[in-house]
């Protein structure tokens, strides 16, 4: 599948509001489960999109910035890793293979990027003290264009003057290798739960987590039937 200019700008703009709102306006457009639909939309395929975005959602869903300790960066890393199961085909395990080393890269580029921009500081500190408020703004809204800017490259470039070789290196790789990307990828999604059980697990909820696991896998009840059983249980009973 070819990627034409006007998808991958479409893309690009996906990239630099999603970079903003992951800073600033926080409504999670920026979560995997949400752009990744968004790709599939532009691309033409919705329910790969959904797919890849659900598998990526997976991978972060225990990963979040702790001060200076930055997870891969989750906007490229989703739309990236969307786009190339979608161009190439191939399952959404194996895109996450590919986006995670995508995200990896783009977060280093996003570190040395804030780090640039620490030194304008120094100057909104004279202009607070000389009540310019103007200045303050103009810094601030520089700062969301530059950081958007690099977004809408970071998706834009490697999604059009790439694409059209992704393909073409799947076709080279051989079978063993993109499986093992398979398999690195289906490993993603259990890490980010086990990352997520450590913060939130509690000792008290063993008793009730284990059996729960044991009885879904023996009944072959899927997720989302799980879910809805646990919130009508949680329904039935009274508030406390």
């Amino acid at each position: 599948m070819e990627i034409s200019l006007l998808q991958a700008f479409a893309l690009g703009i996906i990239a630099f509001i999603a970079g903003l709102d992951m800073f600033n306006g926080l409504t999670h457009m920026h979560r995997p489960v949400v752009l990744g639909p968004l790709v599939g939309l532009v691309l033409g395929d919705l329910h790969t999109g959904i797919l890849t975005g659900g598998t990526l959602e997976l991978v972060w869903m225990g990963l979040a910035p702790l001060a200076g300790a930055q997870p891969p960066n989750v906007i490229i890393g989703t739309i990236v890793g969307t786009a190339f199961a979608i161009t190439t085909g191939v399952k959404p395990d194996v895109a996450v293979g590919v986006a995670v080393p995508f995200a990896v890269a783009v977060q280093m580029g996003i570190t040395f990027l804030f780090s640039v921009m620490s030194g304008v500081m120094s100057r909104c500190d004279r202009m607070a003290e000389n009540a310019d408020t103007r200045g303050i703004e103009r810094v601030n809204y520089l700062a969301l264009l530059a950081l958007g800017t690099f977004y809408f490259l970071c998706a834009f470039l490697p999604i059009y003057f790439g694409a059209e070789h992704a393909k073409t290196i799947i076709d080279v790789l051989p079978q063993r290798l993109i499986d093992g990307l398979g398999v690195a990828g289906g490993i993603m999604p259990a890490i980010g739960f086990a990352v997520l059980l450590k913060i939130m697990m509690k000792k008290r909820l063993h008793p009730l987590l284990h059996p729960g696991l044991c009885c879904r896998s023996l009944a072959q009840v899927t997720g989302a039937g799980y879910c809805c059983r646990c919130a009508g249980d949680g329904a039935d009973r009274p508030a406390a």
